[in-house]
């Protein structure tokens, strides 16, 4: 399991001991399975020992994400700001679930800067969170976010509070954010996790169904279009990358999450070490980045792209053209791998 800070669990019990609380738990901006998983999973698990739990996230997630809030607990600012403005207001407790840094939160971090009197408890593995957390489980080496919420549930309440709808949410957000168990810090400690969840009888089958095998035809056609025609390749530096247009999107029907996926696509392809996706839309480009080995993007975004993330996988933005976004990009791989 992973290796948490007694004192920091004991500050986090001292807290959630005193009496039953409102709690807001929010999720990152285009919320993926691992944001989803673990704020649903920590959710319950409060819930069950009488706090009040708000789950928050800027925009909407996955349609193939939508089955595991059962409950339609999840308020999504974007659709419901003035009821989410409420619950943050009334906040006692606070936890950023899945991110460390609160411009990921776009609008939605206005609203959490005006609630400066509730404690601020961050959960989360990507790297260099700012100081800006009243207690923070910031553990870059966990594969996921769900994993360290396993770790914090177990330690606090045992493992009976694993019961199988809090082992489902933490699956979910631990296949996602590994790949389904490709990537890497795959430790024994994530297996004896993923034992202690089986023993809850989930339905593996058909979790792995329910997440991979549910995307619409116009997401398998725009996939095609993007493997067929949009991929390029850097050849001397064994670097791919992707770029889709809006107006590309458009003439698939683009559904939030459609481009789930895709960044790893190129990876799959003998000696290739490093890939990008370019997505546009209406504010900016979105910047996404795999790596494989020793190429560490997290670097590269945040060199490059005003991001950051893990070695492996990371992401950014541009705000220029997709023209010149690529042209930078093709500049940049020169500077970063001649260094």
């Amino acid at each position: 399991m992973i290796n948490l800070d007694r004192d920091k669990l004991a500050r986090l019990g001292e807290l959630l001991d005193g009496g039953p609380l409102d709690i807001v738990l929010v999720g990152h901006t285009n919320p993926d399975g691992d944001a989803v998983g673990s704020m649903l999973a920590w959710g319950a698990a409060l819930e069950s020992r009488g706090h009040r739990v708000s789950h928050v996230v800027p925009n909407g997630f996955p349609s193939f994400l939508a089955w595991l809030d059962r409950g339609q607990k999840i308020l999504v600012f974007k659709n419901r700001p003035d009821e989410v403005e409420a619950k943050v207001k009334e906040a006692g407790a606070i936890f950023f679930m899945d991110f460390n840094k609160i411009d990921r939160l776009e609008a939605l971090s206005n609203v959490l800067g005006a609630n400066t009197e509730a404690p601020k408890i961050l959960i989360d593995h990507h790297l260099d969170p700012p100081m800006i957390f009243d207690v923070a489980f910031s553990h870059p080496e966990a594969s996921s976010t769900s994993y360290i919420v396993f770790g914090i549930i177990c330690e606090l309440y045992g493992e009976q509070a694993i019961t199988r709808p809090v082992a489902e949410a933490i699956y979910v957000g631990m296949m996602t954010d590994t790949g389904n168990f490709s990537f890497g810090n795959l430790t024994p400690g994530l297996y004896r996790a993923l034992a202690t969840l089986a023993e809850r009888k989930i339905d593996v089958p058909k979790l792995h169904h329910n997440v991979y095998n549910s995307y619409s035809g116009d997401r398998m056609r725009l996939l095609g279009y993007v493997l067929g025609e949009k991929m390029k390749f850097v050849d001397e530096r064994r670097v791919a990358y992707i770029t889709l247009s809006e107006s590309e999107l458009k003439q698939y029907d683009f559904q939030v999450g459609d481009t789930e996926g895709f960044v790893n696509y190129p990876l799959t392809i003998k000696g290739m070490r490093m890939s990008a996706m370019f997505v546009e839309n209406s504010r900016f480009i979105r910047v996404s980045l795999r790596s494989y080995g020793e190429v560490d993007v997290n670097q590269f975004a945040r060199r490059y792209f005003e991001g950051g993330g893990h070695k492996n996988a990371a992401g950014g933005k541009s705000f220029v053209t997709m023209e010149q976004t690529v042209e930078r990009f093709l500049s940049c791989i020169e500077e970063f791998f001649s260094r």
